[in-house]
């Protein structure tokens, strides 16, 4: 194995993978500008062979499902040992997927339960920033009767006890930033 290049950003990734065409690529989440699922959605759009691989701290299951849609071929942990990880890589070359099983747990909690609206995350959002219900209605120029619906539906969805406990829920699994 050689590494032939390395980028501190998505950018710079992408221009580094334009030129270099690597076999394997070793994606961080965490980048500075945009972050490494925009990055490999940016790649594979000009590359769709391209075999990325993201290496990372974030461990929220909207992250790791987001970053497969967008086509990696392997999820894993900076906590990983090396030699797992140089398999994963030789694995990954030869044309394989993986997904360690710890990965591949966290995922499997949350399989088959309903995907959050993109109006679920605004008022989420809302929440979260100590909007009460009457402010959230007005930001989003909606009914409060309707705010209140969705955050019924949202309570539901994420198993919460109430709304504090919602974004509580929403925040660990990787919905809202902190």
């Amino acid at each position: 194995m050689v590494i032939v290049a390395h980028a501190a950003d998505a950018k710079e990734a992408q221009a580094e993978f334009r030129s270099h065409r690597p076999d394997v690529t070793l994606m961080d989440l965490r980048l500075p500008g945009a972050n490494g699922t925009d990055a490999l959605i940016a790649i594979r759009g000009e590359f769709p062979q391209a075999r990325v691989i993201i290496l990372t701290t974030a461990e929220s299951d909207v992250e790791i499902q987001r970053a497969l849609r967008a086509g990696a071929s392997a999820y894993v942990l900076k906590s990983m040992p090396k030699n797992q990880l140089l398999e994963i890589i030789r694995s990954v070359h030869s044309g394989r997927r993986h997904v360690p099983a710890e990965i591949a747990a966290r995922l499997a909690e949350h399989l088959g339960e309903e995907d959050l609206t993109a109006r679920e995350l605004e008022v989420l959002e809302l929440m979260r920033d100590g909007n009460r219900n009457k402010q959230i209605a007005d930001k989003l120029s909606i009914a409060e009767t309707t705010v209140n619906f969705h955050i019924k539906n949202l309570v539901q969805k994420l198993g919460a006890n109430d709304r504090t406990h919602a974004v509580s829920i929403a925040i660990r699994r990787g919905f809202l930033k902190v």
